[in-house]
């Protein structure tokens, strides 16, 4: 204050220059004025400024106490208390933004925690139960709506489950909250993401740049499809029953090395901003990943199809790798677009493969690839390479109107099908030595702008006259 008035006082003296001692005094006189409101003002600001700093103190006690206090609450042997905790780190994260990321890692600590899902009750309408999850709709093994099939326990016979297997279902309830809330707070809320939810939620509730970390967790007909988040780690993560991410957006890098989906696997329409890794991934059911959106390099090296795999129209814009995959029923990759290089080496398909109409416009290579059943590549285009070499196909293959721009290679490939290249056209240089065409070989109407090689080239019927010209 002192400080405030002697400025005061000097600057007041330098602009007025009073002349008399009267004028002399008066300017001084201001001076004290000004300065002592300049020193009030200062006093204001630092009393509100100590006040403010008392409230945020306060207000990150009383934060941290119901963090601390939700967490005790999900280390209760108790389900009911369990529950608690997880609805109070929702609340604590949707009234703190700062604080959503490690709410969320919390969540994802609990769901990383060992747990051996109980036995599932094969019974009408458990199934729909478990969707929702959680307490808001907690899987019944009886049919809802009717009075005394709510479970075992309404029929005077029936034999109560053992504690262990009670234990396992009550924590599974609380599991299939943490992931409901998971869920509900990772869908953007837009016009055309909410037909799907029943009661869709306020806007603001959408938690924005989220990390998940699920890491070797065990996940319950895992529901996150429209989610949007960034970072996503799932590697070694046990998806039981049916998993859904059809139409989420993961801005960062998602992993799903050697994760196990039980079930089938819902990922169409899903857009992957970065690189996406699914080697040694184990898909138990069919896995449907159809209008897929791959921004950065795929991997799927060594992955495992039990079922149907369904790439149709899937857009891959970085490298997609499937070396020594292994497709155990049908393959589709129809009208599949891949800008980058595509490697399907030493993959087998057990089942039906096709690649009708689609794109490769880096190059694809095939090498020593097996085809157990039929294969069809019809109005397929080749940019660059395309290489076939030492593969088998054991059923009938199509190559019929495909289209090979830069150089194709057959090299002792085996057709033990009848094999079509009909109006197939090769504006490079096509290379089948040593092929061996051990049903029909169909080239009507085929075209080479390149050099033709069928050296040492084997046709157990008759040789077809397109290719006529270019044998030894």
């Amino acid at each position: 204050m002192l400080v405030s008035t002697a400025a005061a006082v000097t600057v007041l003296l330098l602009v007025l220059k009073p002349g008399s001692a009267q004028d002399r005094l008066d300017a001084v006189r201001t001076g004290l004025a000004v300065g002592a409101g300049i020193g009030a003002l200062i006093t204001l600001a630092l009393a509100l400024r100590r006040q403010q700093a008392t409230e945020h103190d306060a207000t990150e006690r009383r934060l941290t106490e119901l963090y601390v206090k939700a967490v005790d609450q999900l280390g209760s042997d108790k389900p009911a208390v369990r529950h608690g905790g997880l609805y109070a780190l929702e609340r604590v994260a949707q009234d703190n933004p700062g604080h959503r990321q490690t709410i969320v890692d919390v969540i994802c600590a609990y769901l990383r925690g060992p747990f051996t899902p109980p036995p599932t009750p094969a019974t009408p309408g458990a199934a729909g139960a478990r969707r929702l999850g959680g307490l808001r709709a907690p899987g019944r093994p009886g049919r809802p709506g009717r009075p005394g099939r709510a479970g075992p326990a309404a029929r005077p016979n029936a034999t109560p489950p053992p504690a262990k297997d009670e234990d396992a279902l009550q924590e599974r309830e609380v599991r299939l909250t943490a992931q409901r809330i998971l869920r509900d707070h990772l869908q953007p809320r837009t016009r055309a993401r909410t037909w799907y939810r029943r009661f869709p939620r306020p806007r603001h509730t959408f938690w924005a740049d989220i990390d998940l970390d699920l890491t070797g967790a065990t996940l319950i007909d895992l529901d996150l499809s429209h989610t949007t988040t960034r970072h996503t780690q799932f590697s070694g993560a046990r998806f039981e029953g049916n998993t859904e991410f059809g139409g989420a957006q993961f801005s960062g890098d998602a992993r799903f090395s050697k994760a196990q989906f039980s079930g089938d696997a819902w990922f169409n329409e899903a857009q992957f901003s970065k690189s996406a890794w699914f080697d040694e991934a184990r898909f138990g059911g069919d896995a449907r990943l159809s209008r897929a959106r791959f921004s950065g390099s795929a991997w799927f090296i060594e992955a495992r199809f039990s079922g149907g795999a369904w790439f149709n129209e899937a857009q891959f814009s970085g490298g997609a790798w499937f070396d020594e995959a292994r497709f155990g029923g049908g393959a589709w990759f129809i009208e599949a677009r891949f800008s980058g290089g595509a490697w399907f080496n030493e993959v087998r398909f057990s089942g039906d493969a096709r690649f009708e109409e689609a794109r490769f416009s880096g190059g694809a290579w095939f090498e020593e690839a097996r085809f157990s059943e039929n294969a069809t590549f019809s109005k397929a285009q080749f940019s660059d390479t395309a290489w076939f070499s030492w593969t088998r196909f054991s059923g009938n293959v199509g190559f019929s109107e495909a289209r090979f721009s830069g150089n194709a290679g057959f090299i002792e490939v085996r057709f033990s099908g009848n094999v079509g290249f009909e109006r197939a056209r090769f504006s490079g240089n096509a290379g089948f030595i040593e092929a061996q065409f051990s049903g029909n070989a169909r080239f009507s109407e085929a075209q080479f702008g390149g050099k033709a090689v069928f050296a040492k080239a084997r046709f157990n019927g008759d040789v077809p006259e397109t290719i006529k010209p270019y044998l030894d």
